[in-house]
């Protein structure tokens, strides 16, 4: 058992929060918690276990009032909390586990509550694995130096931790500003493996378009001076 699933263990309902983005397991997310409803919620879920579901819900698409029943949403783990004089709190949270929501709960609170089920990664061969997130691992610290140079920054550049296949996944995920539609597609998905892949083929478009931005930046500042040609 992860240390994810062990904290929701025993679980079985969850204030619900509609919002419409995509939270991540691990992504960070401050919030601004003032409406009468969720600054209920807040206090209600600090008694607890400080947990609340965040569920992709975007109401100017359709009709519905809620998300719907069997969409998949994160658990939110309170981490801060700075209440203002009027009740109105900054909140910082990080997503823990994933969960599928079954069915609407009426326990009489002004938020909507869910019974839920957890769920995480389907277990897959580790050699496959492997090789995918290295893969991803290696477009991404790519990427990551280009966008450095890019943002003017000088000196060494900082090592980036390497984590396990599937937190990998989220954590690159979290990184790149994609719209809700492709970060909820991937936040469903049961395979790592297959969120990889599919990683790989954002990485793999935006890695070269990076680098030479990069490159060109850099003869920029030297006044175009440069022993490298460049093809633009």
């Amino acid at each position: 058992m992860t240390e994810a699933s062990e904290k929701v263990r025993g679980i079985e309902y969850l204030p619900i929060f509609p919002l419409p983005l995509v939270l991540l397991p691990n992504e960070l997310l401050p919030l601004h918690i003032f409406e009468p409803r969720y600054r209920q919620m807040l206090d209600d879920v600090q008694e607890k276990k400080s947990f609340f579901g965040i569920s992709f819900f975007d109401a100017e698409e359709g009709f519905e009032t809620r998300p719907e029943i069997g969409s998949i949403g994160c658990v939110a783990e309170v981490r801060e909390v700075q209440t203002m004089p009027d009740q109105r709190s900054n909140i910082l949270t990080v997503g823990l586990i994933r969960y599928r929501l079954v069915d609407y709960i009426d326990l009489g609170t002004p938020y909507l509550t869910a019974e839920v089920e957890f769920f995480e990664d389907e277990i897959e061969s580790e050699k496959g694995l492997t090789e995918v997130a290295d893969e991803v691992f290696s477009l991404f610290e790519r990427i990551a130096q280009a966008a450095f140079k890019l943002s003017g920054n000088r000196g060494r550049f900082p090592e980036i931790q390497r984590a396990e296949p599937e937190p990998l996944s989220f954590l690159v995920t979290a990184a790149f500003n994609l719209d809700n539609e492709a970060k909820y597609g991937l936040l469903k998905m049961t395979s790592t493996s297959e969120r990889l892949k599919k990683l790989r083929g954002f990485l793999n478009q935006a890695v070269g378009q990076m680098e030479s931005s990069a490159e060109i930046q850099k003869i920029s500042q030297t006044n175009g001076h440069s022993k490298k040609k460049l093809d633009i």
